[in-house]
């Protein structure tokens, strides 16, 4: 099992974006000032959840957004040196920031801040597609921002989008190439995927094809672990591949791994708290930032949706999570934290069409079921309205 299955995170959703990206589904807004207000409100609702989590000590910190990046130092420090007070860090604690090419000249104060690990939202090294995709950037300020975060930082990350209408499977090659070029210790290339609220969203919806085919989308998804594996960059999660244990991001392990996060500041989500009899508590906070500083101020309540999922809901969201890591689901946790187990007879089916393997209480997909990933996991959820595997 992970460690970090009995880990502590706290993630801080920084809502405010300079430009809204076409694809993006993320709580995001324009920035109206400069973000004090909301820096306030995110300290409250941080000392609140120190009183429900009072012993425990923080595995990881990680800011995303929107674009955390738009913060200043001093705002990420603020945050960072108030959750050593509330909690303490444990001593290999990682914090993560995802961080905009064009914030370029704040990385430095983002190292003075105590954040240990940049993501470097590249998203693409070819100018036309950074303009499909809405960024304001260029690819070579992503190549700025790459060896400038190489510069400061022990622990960068870069972050791609791939399989676009009309690319071609050379053209991703080069431009996975180039990123693996840089040499950084891990690295994040994610299938676009349009969303239905987004703008992207909307076009698809009047007829415009913005996406791959499917059969497309899963030549670039094995081409892209083929070539990340001949350059060190072996797959550990689905869109995840580091160079070694130690360069994986502990962070999104946590998650992986069914730990407890925290969530501050607009739209945050978090999941704090298991077991069998009293279930795992589900937070979303206020999606919008002055209702989410309004409630803190107030005394109201943060939460937009605060519910205590069923061991049925919780044990559905471990598998699913589970399933994305190469190493797979250790069933034993799952049936100790939610009274569950998968459905057997759809493991026994997968593993039969070699989609999945099990060793004991581990099961985790094959190269080829991770084509399938949502799916097989839906189907392993089955039927929890009785008990299984016990």
């Amino acid at each position: 099992m992970d460690s970090l299955a009995n880990g502590l995170g706290l993630y801080v959703h920084w809502p405010y974006c300079a430009r809204i990206c076409p694809y993006c589904d993320f709580n995001v807004y324009r920035p109206r000032d400069g973000g004090d207000e909301l820096l306030d409100a995110i300290l409250q609702d941080m000392a609140f959840w120190h009183s429900q989590t009072r012993s425990r000590r923080l595995a990881s910190i990680h800011f995303g957004g929107g674009t955390p990046s738009l913060m200043t130092g001093h705002q990420v420090e603020a945050i960072i040196s108030r959750a050593a007070e509330l909690w303490g860090l444990e001593a290999r604690i990682e914090i993560g920031l995802e961080a905009n090419p064009k914030d370029v000249g704040r990385y430095a104060d983002f190292k003075s801040a105590g954040v240990t690990r940049l993501s470097v939202g590249a998203q693409s090294f070819d100018n036309q597609v950074l303009k499909s995709l809405g960024r304001d950037h260029g690819a070579d300020q992503s190549a700025l921002a790459i060896k400038e975060a190489q510069r400061v930082f022990a622990a960068v990350s870069i972050d791609l989008i791939y399989a676009l209408a009309g690319q071609d499977l050379a053209h991703w090659q080069t431009e996975l190439e180039q990123a693996l070029r840089f040499g950084v210790g891990h690295l994040s290339p994610y299938q676009l995927t349009i969303e239905a609220q987004t703008s992207f969203g909307k076009r698809a919806a009047r007829g415009e094809v913005l996406d791959a085919p499917p059969d497309l989308a899963a030549d670039f998804y094995e081409m892209t672990q083929a070539l990340c594996d001949k350059h060190g960059l072996a797959g550990y999660e689905i869109s995840n591949h580091a160079r070694s244990e130690a360069e994986q991001s502990r962070h999104n392990r946590l998650y992986w791994a069914g730990g407890d996060w925290i969530g501050v500041g607009p739209g945050a989500h978090g999941r704090v708290g298991a077991s069998i009899s009293g279930g795992r508590r589900a937070t979303t906070a206020h999606r919008r930032p002055q209702i989410y500083r309004e409630a803190i101020e107030t005394g109201q309540s943060v939460w937009q949706d605060d519910d205590i999922l069923t061991a049925s809901e919780e044990a559905a969201e471990r598998i699913l999570m589970g399933l994305r890591v190469h190493s797979g689901l250790d069933r034993s946790h799952l049936r100790r934290t939610t009274g569950q187990d998968i459905d057997l007879n759809a493991l026994e089916r997968w593993s039969e069409a070699q989609l999945m393997r099990s060793d004991g209480d581990q099961a985790w997909l094959t190269a080829a079921g991770r084509l399938l990933a949502d799916r097989l996991s839906g189907e392993l959820v089955g039927d929890f309205s009785v008990e299984q595997g016990r």
